[in-house]
């Protein structure tokens, strides 16, 4: 069974400063019994969105081989591709690209980098792209899965921000990209339009996905694993859920939830 857990879900706990990526590796393995992990760039020491010395890189990915654990998904924050603001922009870009190094250093299996714009809760979100923004993602998006295609792994957005919480926008961006390298890590059934179709309209191009608690124990969760699987998708059931309190518990209970239902799906 192809489960993982993403890094964020620990992300109180870690704010906390009662556990580090080390220690997540630790748990992910030793308490959850699993060999893949799901990393946000948030877990770094430095507690930024900017990269860190490539030494520290360097001994994550000798944790992770010592373990024999593989990095299923790198969830990048800080460096997504469009902001109205030239200098801005190129800043983000500057950041995605050491971030694209350390995915590849670290053996990521897929890298997510956002499309930018705003959460809904924003004074500012919006879901609408101009000509320009769309060009300037998908020409980015194109770049970048020719460095994916180079080494083996799938790069794109999530359901996360922006233009990229419409589906309908999501498909737009991959029809448009048209690379065998572009994936979307969906975040399952988190959008601001459409819904109830909106898993099913993204599906052909999903190479990651994320459950939270809602999401994990709404009705039709099994049948949402089973249309994927239906559309082809072979990848890895992450749970990312931040719980307020009592983390390591909620991750497990979560964890037990996503096995029952996959099982359901694949009767």
């Amino acid at each position: 069974m192809k489960l993982s857990i993403g890094g964020y879900s620990f992300r109180n706990t870690m704010y906390e400063g009662k556990m580090d990526i080390y220690g997540y590796l630790e748990t992910v393995k030793y308490r959850y019994g699993l060999d893949t992990v799901d990393f946000w760039n948030g877990q770094f020491a430095n507690r930024s969105f900017e990269a860190p010395e490539e030494e520290y890189i360097f001994n994550i990915r000798e944790a992770l081989d010592e373990r024999e654990m593989t990095l299923v998904n790198y969830a990048i924050d800080g460096a997504h591709i469009w902001d109205p603001d030239p200098e801005k922009r190129e800043n983000l870009y500057q950041n995605a690209l050491q971030h694209l190094k350390i995915g590849e250093i670290l053996g990521a299996k897929t890298i997510r980098i956002d499309t930018g714009g705003h959460f809904g809760s924003h004074p500012d979100f919006s879901m609408s792209m101009e000509e320009e923004q769309f060009e300037y993602i998908v020409n980015r998006y194109k770049e970048f899965c020719d460095r994916a295609a180079d080494l083996g792994y799938k790069i794109g957005p999530e359901n996360h921000t922006g233009p990229s919480l419409s589906p309908k926008n999501l498909k737009k961006i991959a029809e448009a990209v048209h690379h065998p390298s572009f994936g979307i890590l969906l975040h399952i059934g988190r959008w601001q339009e459409d819904e109830s179709i909106g898993d099913e309209m993204v599906a052909p191009w999903v190479c990651h996905t994320h459950f939270d608690a809602r999401t994990a124990t709404a009705e039709n969760g099994e049948s949402m694993i089973r249309m994927l699987k239906d559309s082809g998708y072979d990848g890895y059931w992450s749970i990312e859920h931040n719980a307020e309190k009592h983390q390591y518990i909620e991750i497990e209970w979560l964890l037990g939830t996503v096995k029952r239902l996959i099982k359901k799906a694949e009767i």
